[in-house]
């Protein structure tokens, strides 16, 4: 009954913790070969579709990467919106029931 939600659990910690330290990489390598590339945009989205825009949005203040990039101000935030919506729908729906 229970090994549901340890999943779920599970899955959300490794994804944001993934996010996290994709962030850190990217922002190593951006200094490493200079400011022209923008290589790993398409991790960091996929991560953050994946449940991980949170830690994603939290981690580019965290390590001041690309916070200028509207792109990824602009996608993060609503990825964030979206990640909040599922996890709504599937407890409405009781493929989540808490308690």
């Amino acid at each position: 009954m229970y090994l549901q939600y340890v999943i779920f659990a599970v899955f959300l910690l490794a994804i944001n913790i993934y996010a996290f330290m994709l962030v850190k990489s990217l922002k190593q390598a951006s200094e490493e070969r200079g400011e022209k590339q923008k290589s790993g945009y398409g991790k960091l989205f996929v991560a953050g579709f994946l449940g991980g825009a949170l830690a994603g949005y939290i981690a580019m203040f965290v390590f001041k990467f690309k916070t200028d990039s509207l792109l990824l101000m602009i996608t993060l935030p609503i990825l964030i919106a979206l990640n909040i919506y599922i996890i709504i729908a599937l407890v409405r729906s009781g493929i989540l029931v808490f308690g």
